[in-house]
Protein backbone atom coordinates (compact mmCIF):
# COMPACT_ATOMS: atom_id res chain seq x y z
CA UNK A 1 0.00 0.00 0.00
CA UNK A 2 2.77 2.44 0.92
CA UNK A 3 4.54 1.71 -2.36
CA UNK A 4 1.35 2.43 -4.34
CA UNK A 5 0.86 5.74 -2.51
CA UNK A 6 4.50 6.67 -3.07
CA UNK A 7 4.28 5.92 -6.80
CA UNK A 8 1.06 7.94 -7.06
CA UNK A 9 2.64 10.86 -5.22
CA UNK A 10 5.72 10.79 -7.45
CA UNK A 11 3.66 10.65 -10.66
CA UNK A 12 1.53 13.58 -9.48
CA UNK A 13 4.61 15.66 -8.71
CA UNK A 14 6.22 14.80 -12.04
CA UNK A 15 3.09 15.96 -13.88
CA UNK A 16 3.24 19.29 -12.05
CA UNK A 17 6.96 19.68 -12.74
CA UNK A 18 6.46 19.07 -16.44
CA UNK A 19 4.53 22.33 -16.81
CA UNK A 20 5.97 25.84 -16.61
CA UNK A 21 3.85 28.51 -14.96
CA UNK A 22 2.93 31.73 -16.74
CA UNK A 23 2.35 34.48 -14.18
CA UNK A 24 0.81 37.92 -14.36
CA UNK A 25 2.79 40.99 -13.38
CA UNK A 26 1.51 40.55 -9.82
CA UNK A 27 2.75 36.93 -9.75
CA UNK A 28 -0.74 35.39 -9.98
CA UNK A 29 -0.85 32.18 -12.02
CA UNK A 30 -2.31 32.95 -15.44
CA UNK A 31 -1.53 29.79 -17.39
CA UNK A 32 0.69 26.75 -17.73
CA UNK A 33 2.74 25.53 -20.67
CA UNK A 34 3.60 21.86 -20.59
CA UNK A 35 6.82 20.56 -22.08
CA UNK A 36 4.80 19.04 -24.95
CA UNK A 37 3.49 22.53 -25.86
CA UNK A 38 0.01 22.18 -24.37
CA UNK A 39 -1.17 25.53 -23.02
CA UNK A 40 -3.58 25.46 -20.09
CA UNK A 41 -5.41 28.22 -18.25
CA UNK A 42 -5.01 28.62 -14.49
CA UNK A 43 -7.69 25.94 -13.94
CA UNK A 44 -5.72 23.50 -16.12
CA UNK A 45 -8.25 23.61 -18.97
CA UNK A 46 -6.49 23.31 -22.34
CA UNK A 47 -6.64 26.56 -24.35
CA UNK A 48 -4.12 25.81 -27.07
CA UNK A 49 -1.09 23.96 -28.33
CA UNK A 50 2.35 24.77 -29.69
CA UNK A 51 3.48 21.84 -31.80
CA UNK A 52 7.09 20.71 -32.32
CA UNK A 53 7.01 22.02 -35.90
CA UNK A 54 6.06 25.52 -34.65
CA UNK A 55 2.35 25.31 -35.49
CA UNK A 56 0.20 27.17 -32.95
CA UNK A 57 -3.29 25.74 -32.48
CA UNK A 58 -6.37 26.73 -30.51
CA UNK A 59 -8.07 24.33 -28.11
CA UNK A 60 -9.97 22.70 -31.01
CA UNK A 61 -6.68 22.06 -32.87
CA UNK A 62 -7.46 24.76 -35.44
CA UNK A 63 -4.26 26.38 -36.70
CA UNK A 64 -3.98 30.01 -35.63
CA UNK A 65 -0.33 30.65 -36.41
CA UNK A 66 3.23 29.53 -36.77
CA UNK A 67 6.56 30.03 -35.01
CA UNK A 68 9.37 29.83 -37.57
CA UNK A 69 12.87 28.67 -36.66
CA UNK A 70 14.26 32.18 -37.21
CA UNK A 71 11.84 33.69 -34.63
CA UNK A 72 9.29 34.96 -37.16
CA UNK A 73 5.71 34.69 -35.90
CA UNK A 74 3.02 34.23 -38.56
CA UNK A 75 -0.76 34.10 -38.47
CA UNK A 76 -2.75 31.22 -39.99
CA UNK A 77 -2.45 32.80 -43.47
CA UNK A 78 1.36 32.85 -43.13
CA UNK A 79 1.42 36.66 -42.88
CA UNK A 80 4.11 37.87 -40.51
CA UNK A 81 2.71 39.36 -37.30
CA UNK A 82 5.99 39.72 -35.46
CA UNK A 83 9.48 38.61 -34.61
CA UNK A 84 11.26 37.28 -31.54
CA UNK A 85 14.95 38.12 -31.66
CA UNK A 86 17.58 35.90 -30.06
CA UNK A 87 18.12 38.54 -27.35
CA UNK A 88 14.40 38.37 -26.43
CA UNK A 89 13.30 41.58 -28.13
CA UNK A 90 9.76 41.17 -29.48
CA UNK A 91 8.83 43.19 -32.56
CA UNK A 92 5.62 43.63 -34.51
CA UNK A 93 5.43 43.10 -38.27
CA UNK A 94 6.83 46.62 -38.86
CA UNK A 95 9.88 45.82 -36.69
CA UNK A 96 8.74 48.19 -33.93
CA UNK A 97 9.64 46.87 -30.49
CA UNK A 98 6.55 45.80 -28.55
CA UNK A 99 8.22 44.01 -25.69
CA UNK A 100 11.00 41.93 -24.26
CA UNK A 101 11.39 38.40 -22.94
CA UNK A 102 14.30 38.45 -20.49
CA UNK A 103 16.59 35.48 -19.85
CA UNK A 104 15.10 35.12 -16.35
CA UNK A 105 11.59 34.81 -17.85
CA UNK A 106 10.41 38.34 -17.10
CA UNK A 107 8.08 39.61 -19.83
CA UNK A 108 8.16 43.37 -20.37
CA UNK A 109 6.22 45.76 -22.57
CA UNK A 110 7.99 48.23 -24.87
CA UNK A 111 8.45 50.67 -21.95
CA UNK A 112 10.11 47.92 -19.86
CA UNK A 113 7.07 47.65 -17.57
CA UNK A 114 6.64 44.11 -16.27
CA UNK A 115 3.70 42.31 -17.88
CA UNK A 116 4.35 38.91 -16.38
CA UNK A 117 6.72 36.03 -15.92
CA UNK A 118 7.46 32.91 -17.97
CA UNK A 119 10.44 31.34 -16.21
CA UNK A 120 11.75 28.30 -18.06
CA UNK A 121 9.51 28.89 -21.09
CA UNK A 122 11.03 29.25 -24.56
CA UNK A 123 11.12 32.93 -25.51
CA UNK A 124 9.12 32.34 -28.70
CA UNK A 125 6.43 30.47 -26.77
CA UNK A 126 6.20 33.22 -24.15
CA UNK A 127 5.93 35.86 -26.89
CA UNK A 128 3.09 33.95 -28.56
CA UNK A 129 1.17 33.72 -25.28
CA UNK A 130 1.72 37.33 -24.18
CA UNK A 131 1.83 39.30 -27.44
CA UNK A 132 0.47 37.59 -30.53
CA UNK A 133 -2.35 35.11 -30.19
CA UNK A 134 -5.50 34.87 -28.13
CA UNK A 135 -5.60 31.12 -27.64
CA UNK A 136 -9.23 30.93 -26.44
Amino acid sequence: MKQTLLIGFLLFNLSILSAQTIESGSHNTAAYIKNDGTIEDRSHATVGYIKNDGTVENKSHGTIGYIKSDGTIENRSHSTVGYVKKDGTVENSSHSTIGYIKDDGTVENSSHGTMGYAKGVKKEWAAVVFFFFNLD
